[in-house]
């Protein structure tokens, strides 16, 4: 007598088994294919090195006194020390702004009768300093520490945070259909290589995801981002899936 069960679980193994193998990895993209659909996605990956072409960099400056025009003056000689030492590493102080300038009254602002601590007047002002040779910006502000030596005083905060040097990359554009081209390759001969080993051949492009650029750092580490290098690498995954024929 035959038992319905076991007569139930044969084909229901073969078709596990099937669905099991769905997945392929080929190439350098990930390639996902459809049996019923006839159909493979893939995945590929282009990317560029870049250097930035900008360079932006926030010097917030302090001084403080129990007189409001000594304190003036104060950042006056602090602004006259920065300039000079733009002058000396090669940048021009003339495409420096002066931005973010603060009083700070510690009379006006203490709560208490208890004794007030520190000078009265404090007065911050933040020197941005724009340049397209980065490459000089990062050697002036490896040498900071003259600014120090000059009796000026730095702080970080504010509203541009810390106080080194931002590296900005504006050539994307003439990047992209170089890129695009080159990833949607890399997924086309992911794809080939899928319909090879599957004795099939590629169809048209049902769909395609030309994918988000990414700029990174270089050199990727704990705590590095792309804003504090100047070379950076470029980086697209486009997404395209592709018809499949015997």
């Amino acid at each position: 007598m035959n038992n319905p069960t076991r007569n139930l679980l044969a084909p229901a193994l073969v078709l596990a088994l099937g669905l099991a193998a769905g997945g392929w990895f080929a190439g350098q993209g990930f390639v996902r294919a459809r049996a019923a659909d006839r159909v493979v996605t893939v995945k590929g990956i282009a990317e560029r090195e870049a250097q930035a072409d900008i360079a932006i960099w926030p010097l917030r400056i302090s001084a403080a006194s129990d007189d409001l025009g000594q304190a003036q003056a104060g950042l006056e000689r602090s602004l006259k020390e920065i300039n000079a030492f733009l002058r000396r590493h090669g940048l021009d102080p003339a495409a420096a702004t002066l931005q973010a300038f603060s009083v700070s009254d510690a009379k006006t602002n203490q709560y208490g009768n208890g004794p007030r601590e520190g000078s009265r007047f404090v007065i911050n002002q933040t020197l941005v300093v724009r340049s397209t040779e980065p490459a000089k910006v990062r050697a002036a502000s490896e040498k900071v520490g003259e600014l120090v030596s000059a009796g000026v005083v730095l702080s970080s905060g504010g509203e541009y945070g810390a106080s080194g040097p931002t590296y900005v990359f504006s050539g994307l554009n003439r990047l992209k259909p170089e890129m695009i081209a080159d990833a949607t390759a890399r997924a086309r001969e992911a794809a080939e290589q899928f319909a090879r080993d599957s004795s099939s051949r590629l169809a048209g492009i049902h769909r395609a995801n030309q994918g988000v650029f990414e700029i990174l750092p270089r050199d990727q580490a704990p705590g590095m981002n792309q804003e504090s290098q100047i070379d950076k690498t470029v980086r697209v995954v486009s997404t395209v899936e592709y018809g499949l024929v015997d």
